[in-house]
């Protein structure tokens, strides 16, 4: 796998994709151009076959099967999670403010964003839009937006220690005037070409608008917004697409292959299309209906499954080394993250540490473990949620990355070509 030509469409992934409902259609968008089809909730599955191919998007969540040719009641299943949102900002109800003659933004705070790291840049806002008629609108508005911080003329002690209040130092600015001068809603109906009272309901963030890019010596950095967790949700659907296009007449049809890109993992992942929700139990259910399964057949099948939680992860800081473990020191190009921990907060267990390693060496990309420090406790992934609410074996993997949740984030080009890599080796069967 090419690592300039991958970076270079997780690029585009990432741009067209400055939400987690765009991420959702971009994910739906590259799977139907690939031959895959659309299909509805609301909809009779009974016709799913083998071989069949298809992809379902709940807000701003989206799943990608492909069944095998040849595909049982008992066929068991083969699923990379990983999730669409990012930390950020949301827009808040009536959401043009004034101060001091500045139109500001009135924001949310979404997840764990590195406040400092947004502040000083152009920032868009992108979402849904629901009309009247209820019907669903991605709009997006390009460099809108700034946070701007306070000169340092008024403030002397600010490199020694930067403080922001999460209700008076984050509000944007966008224009100058009063209240009546700026419509942000209007603004987003006028972008989504609706009319502004037609808009009865919306779901915007905000998003840096500077575009990815590599850098660095021989280009082997590559800097980007939402890399947590987009660089995992791309890597994943690169590996099906690529390990799907394998299965023609049922020589290489093992297992079902899944994509499953959750929302709201920032947030704990509790909701309709969250890991915590039932969106993925409904999908392998259906699925395993239109192929005869019934209880024992889904327990069956489950038994011999598995997930790849693949989230971002932490490379060792140069400037903070004592903040990671004194053995395990994943570092910049050295390959993706095999995540342990103790406390289960990561999923990996030893046959999940053996699959990786098995995968890795099949796609001949190095990786490396990860745990962390024990003074400074780690965060969760998807993985522990979704083998709890399965009972399908888990285990935790991630690209390790510089500034994770930042409003620009930083890691090695060659690491998320081998995640890609491995990922495909492990749809492949291993």
């Amino acid at each position: 796998m090419d690592s300039a030509a991958h970076v270079a469409d997780l690029a585009r992934f990432v741009s067209a994709s400055p939400s987690s409902y765009h991420a959702a259609r971009e994910v739906a968008d590259r799977a139907i151009a690939a031959g895959f089809t659309l299909l509805d909730e609301a909809s009779d599955w009974a016709d799913l076959e083998s071989g069949s191919r298809v992809v379902i998007v709940r807000d701003g969540a989206a799943i990608v099967v492909a069944v095998p040719v040849g595909a049982t009641a008992t066929t068991p299943f083969r699923i990379v999670g990983a999730h669409t949102d990012s930390p950020a900002f949301k827009l808040k109800p009536k959401p043009t403010t004034a101060a001091a003659g500045w139109l500001q933004a009135g924001v949310e705070i979404y997840g764990g964003p590195l406040l400092n790291s947004w502040l000083d840049r152009e920032l868009e806002l992108a979402g849904r839009l629901v009309t009247r008629d209820g019907r669903e609108h991605l709009v997006r508005t390009g460099p809108y937006l700034r946070i701007p911080q306070l000169a340092i003329h008024l403030d002397r002690d600010v490199n020694s220690g930067l403080t922001l209040d999460r209700q008076r130092h984050v509000q944007p600015v966008f224009g100058v005037g009063d209240v009546t001068a700026g419509d942000l809603v209007g603004l987003l109906a006028d972008r989504a070409g609706v009319a502004s009272e037609d808009v009865l309901g919306y779901d915007m963030l905000t998003a840096d608008t500077q575009e990815p890019r590599a850098f660095g010596l021989d280009d082997a950095l590559f800097a980007s917004g939402r890399l947590d967790n987009l660089s995992s949700v791309h890597a994943g659907l690169t590996a099906l697409l690529a390990a799907a296009g394998d299965d023609t007449d049922g020589s290489d049809g093992e297992a079902v292959l899944v994509l499953a890109a959750f929302d709201h993992e920032e947030l704990g992942s509790e909701s309709r299309s969250g890991a915590s929700g039932p969106f993925l139990a409904d999908v392998l259910s259906r699925v395993g209906a239109a192929l005869g399964a019934g209880p024992s057949e889904v327990a069956r099948a489950f038994a011999s499954s598995w997930v790849v939680s693949a989230d971002a992860g932490h490379a060792v800081h140069p400037n903070y080394p004592e903040k990671h473990d004194a053995v395990n020191r994943p570092q910049a190009g050295r390959g993706p993250l095999l995540k342990i921990n103790a406390n289960q907060r990561y999923s990996t267990d030893a046959h999940g540490a053996a699959l990786w390693a098995r995968a890795s060496a099949a796609a001949g990309v190095p990786f490396q473990e990860f745990v962390s420090n024990n003074t400074v406790p780690c965060g969760s992934t998807i993985g522990p949620l979704t083998a709890t609410r399965l009972g399908i074996r888990t285990v935790d993997v991630g690209v390790p990355l510089l500034s994770m949740h930042s409003a620009r984030e930083l890691v090695h080009v060659d690491d998320v070509t081998a995640l890609a890599a491995t990922a495909t080796a492990f749809f492949r069967g291993v």
